[in-house]
């Protein structure tokens, strides 16, 4: 029993180590996505959510890198998707600028299924969604896309938060827990 809780904390720390900040610093292009809520809940926090997303995106995106971003509303929809380059950058922040907040729900699941879908060429990826709304990550974590967040990792701010979402990384957890336990 004692070593299936060490397992649990090599592979959290496996998944931390890889998607943490100093990761972005120097490395190959991969596929971002990018899943904002556009639900109603967006309108109280959609300036605080705005200056920390381009913040963010000037911290990890490099040129090369494909990004992909979601408005997840009463439907997920994809409101951009390209190649980074600089002129790139800043047409991606004014089509994240130009989300309207409207509706009850957020769908994280059609979001994350069709993020989950599409396999990075690099072989990487790197899902950023944020909530603004606890009702539509509630649905999402209790429905049948739960299993999507499996690998998570969760930042809370004042009225939303942020999840760092391992997709498509099942085999690479594994095979890396086997290596570091068999060999």
């Amino acid at each position: 029993m004692k070593n299936a809780g060490n397992k649990k904390i090599i592979l959290a720390l496996l998944f931390l180590s890889f998607f943490s900040v100093q990761s972005f610093a120097q490395r190959n292009p991969i596929d971002i996505n990018l899943i904002i809520d556009s639900s109603r809940s967006l309108a109280d926090v959609k300036d605080d959510i705005l200056s920390w997303t381009f913040a963010r995106l000037d911290e990890i995106l490099v040129n090369g890198d494909r990004l992909t971003i979601w408005s997840a509303g009463e439907r997920a929809s994809v409101i951009y998707s390209g190649v980074i380059s600089a002129g790139e950058k800043e047409n991606a922040k004014n089509k994240i600028s130009g989300i309207s907040p409207s509706g009850i729900y957020a769908d994280f699941s059609g979001a994350l299924t069709d993020a989950a879908s599409r396999r990075s060429a690099a072989g990487y990826s790197y899902t950023l969604l944020i909530s603004a709304s606890p009702d539509a990550l509630s649905l999402t974590i209790t429905g049948p896309g739960a299993n999507l967040l499996r690998f998570s990792r969760v930042e809370e701010y004042s009225s939303w938060r942020t999840l760092v979402v391992g997709l498509n990384i099942d085999a690479k957890v594994k095979s890396a827990a086997a290596a570091f336990f068999y060999n």
